[in-house]
C-alpha cells in the first residue's frame, strides 16, 4: 500500500487506452459470472430432492424414452404423494419455426399440480370438457394476437398423425396467468388434452412422456423420490425421480454439453483477454522507460520496480474483473427473477466471487510477468540514453 498512489497513477497515464482495457475485461469476466452461474445449476442439478414441493418422474435411460401410463395408479399409491399428473412433449410450429414455444399433451388434472397457473372456472370447465381444446398462457396470447374461440394449428415435428397428416387443430378454449408475476416467463407455452393426443398420434400410445409428483411434505421429498423409482427397479422402464430444477437440467442436456460449450467459450474469451491486456502492459511499460530507470536511480531495487509492474498489471484486471462480476450478479438476479427455471442458473454467490477473483489475480500475474522482467533488468544508463 505504500506505493499504491504510484501504480494508480501509472495505471491511469494513459486514461483512454486504460478505460477501453477496463471495459474489456468487465465484459470478460461479466461472461464468466452468467456462464459459471449455468453451468453450476447443470453441475448440481439432481443431487438431491430434498424439500421440493414437486418431484418429476422420467426414463432413467434418457428424457427421450416414453413411461407406460400404467404406472400412475402406482404412483399416486405411494406415501406422500397428494397428486400425479403427467406429460408429453409435443414440440410442434406454429407457422414458422422461429416461432418456437413449448407445447405439451397433458392430463386433466395438470392445472391442480400446477396451481400457480391461474384459469377462470369456466375456462378450466371448456378445457376438460373439449376434446381439441387448448389452454394458452397470457404472454403467448399477447404475442400471436390469439382469442378465447380461434383454432390453433401445429405442424407435428415428431408426431404425425394416424392418417399421416403433420397439422394438429386445436381449439383454443382457456388463458392462464401465472400468480407470480415475477414468473410471467412461464405464461410463454400451450397445453392440450392427452387423450387427444394419444388416440390421434401415429406411434407410442399408451405412453407417457414423464410424471408430475404433488408432495405433501416436501421434507419427505427424498424418501418419496426413491419409493417411486423402487417401482420400476430391473424392469425394462427403470425411471430416475428428481425436482424440476434438475429436470430443466436434463432436458437442455440432451441437446447440448453444457459443460463443453461454457469451458470453450471461457477458455477463448481469457485467451483473448491476455493478449490483449499483455499488450496493453507491454505497451504502458515501454513508454516508462526512462521513469523506471529514474526510480532504479533514486534508489528503488530490482524487485521494488517488478513488483511495481506487476501490482499494476494485477490492480487493472481486478478492477475490470470486480466490476464485471458485480454486473454478473445483477444480471443473474434479474434474469431468474423473469425467467425462472426456465434458464437454470444459480445466484453468483462467494464460490463465483472466489474463481472470479483468482482469475484476476493469476491472469495479472501473467500478462504482467514478460513486461515487469523487463523493467526489472533495465539498465539505467542504456534506458536514459533511449537505447
Amino acid at each position: 500500500m505504500k506505493y499504491f498512489s504510484l501504480v494508480w497513477s501509472a495505471l491511469f497515464r494513459r486514461k483512454t487506452r486504460t478505460l477501453f482495457t477496463l471495459l474489456s475485461i468487465m465484459a470478460a469476466f461479466l461472461l464468466f459470472g452468467l456462464l459459471d452461474s449455468v453451468r453450476g445449476a447443470f453441475a448440481n442439478a439432481g443431487h438431491s430432492v430434498v424439500g421440493a414441493s414437486r418431484l418429476i418422474t422420467i426414463s432413467k435411460v434418457s428424457f427421450m424414452f416414453a413411461l407406460p401410463k400404467s404406472l400412475y395408479m402406482r404412483i399416486q399409491s405411494v406415501p406422500g404423494v397428494a397428486e400425479v399428473t403427467y406429460a408429453n412433449w409435443f414440440g410442434g410450429i406454429y407457422q414458422d419455426p422461429k416461432n418456437f414455444f413449448a407445447n405439451e399433451a397433458v392430463a386433466p388434472n395438470f392445472f391442480d399440480v400446477y396451481s400457480e397457473f391461474k384459469l377462470p372456472a369456466g375456462e378450466l370447465r371448456a378445457f376438460k370438457e373439449t376434446r381439441t381444446g387448448a389452454v394458452v398462457g397470457a404472454s403467448l396470447a399477447k404475442r400471436f394476437h390469439w382469442k378465447i374461440g380461434e383454432q390453433i394449428p401445429l405442424e407435428a415435428t415428431i408426431f404425425p398423425q394416424n392418417g399421416g397428416s403433420n397439422t394438429w387443430t386445436f381449439d383454443l378454449v382457456g388463458i392462464y396467468h401465472v400468480a407470480n408475476r415475477r414468473e410471467e416467463s412461464q405464461e410463454d407455452a400451450m397445453f392440450f388434452h392427452w387423450k387427444y393426443f394419444d388416440e390421434a398420434r401415429a406411434f407410442g400410445r399408451g405412453d407417457v412422456g414423464w410424471y408430475i409428483e404433488k408432495i405433501g411434505q416436501p421434507k419427505e421429498a427424498d424418501r418419496i423420490a426413491q419409493a417411486i423409482d423402487a417401482i420400476s427397479a430391473n424392469s425394462d422402464h427403470e425411471t430416475k425421480t428428481q425436482s424440476e430444477d434438475a429436470f430443466q437440467s436434463s432436458f437442455v442436456s440432451q441437446f447440448a454439453d453444457i459443460g463443453l460449450i461454457v469451458g470453450s467459450i471461457m477458455g477463448a474469451v481469457f485467451f483473448t483477454l491476455i493478449l490483449l491486456t499483455g499488450n496493453t502492459m507491454a505497451q504502458a511499460v515501454r513508454e516508462r522507460i526512462p521513469e523506471l530507470a529514474i526510480l532504479k536511480t533514486i534508489g528503488f531495487p530490482n524487485r521494488s520496480v517488478l513488483a511495481l509492474v506487476l501490482a499494476e498489471s494485477v490492480l487493472l484486471l481486478t478492477l475490470g474483473g470486480v466490476a464485471g462480476l458485480a454486473l454478473a450478479e445483477f444480471a443473474v438476479s434479474v434474469i431468474r427473477t423473469r425467467l425462472g427455471a426456465q434458464i437454470p442458473m444459480l445466484p453468483v454467490g462467494l464460490a463465483i466471487w472466489l474463481q472470479g477473483l483468482a482469475l484476476t489475480v493469476l491472469i495479472g500475474l501473467v500478462v504482467g510477468a514478460l513486461p515487469a522482467r523487463r523493467g526489472m533488468r533495465l539498465r539505467i544508463v542504456d534506458a536514459l540514453a533511449g537505447r
